[in-house]
């Protein structure tokens, strides 16, 4: 099981990135996803998450309103939209399949995890 996260890189603060997160069929299957970062120094820390259908979102109250975590079964791909980047958002990004077809925010509830992409903003 293999979870491929992509699309991170250098922006300004005030730009924006589109994160996306590629897995298998067995995957995605009935699974809630979610994004979770790594800043240097710090623990990991819960971003957004998704239901398997899509129907229900959660996020973190740092990026609430600036993110947008949204999915594709049809190609087993969920993305995070992220404006208005802050400096404070450098970060180690993860994608995350959870056990479970609900969102989680728990870093427990989640089963399999890619190996991160990374997202630097600058002031």
């Amino acid at each position: 099981v293999q979870l491929q996260a992509s699309g991170g890189g250098l922006v300004q603060a005030g730009g924006s990135l589109r994160l996306s997160c590629a897995g298998s069929r067995r995957t995605f299957s009935n699974n809630g996803m979610g994004w979770f970062r790594q800043a240097p120094g710090k623990e990991r820390e819960f971003v957004a998450a998704i239901s398997w259908r899509g129907s229900n979102t959660y996020y973190s109250d740092s990026v609430r309103g600036r993110f947008t975590i949204s999915r594709d079964n049809a190609k087993n791909t969920v993305y995070l939209q992220m404006n208005n980047l802050k400096p404070e958002d450098t970060a180690l990004y993860y994608c995350a399949a959870a056990r479970a077809a609900w969102a989680q925010k728990v870093p427990s509830e989640y089963s399999y995890w890619g190996q991160g992409t990374l997202v630097t903003v600058s002031s």
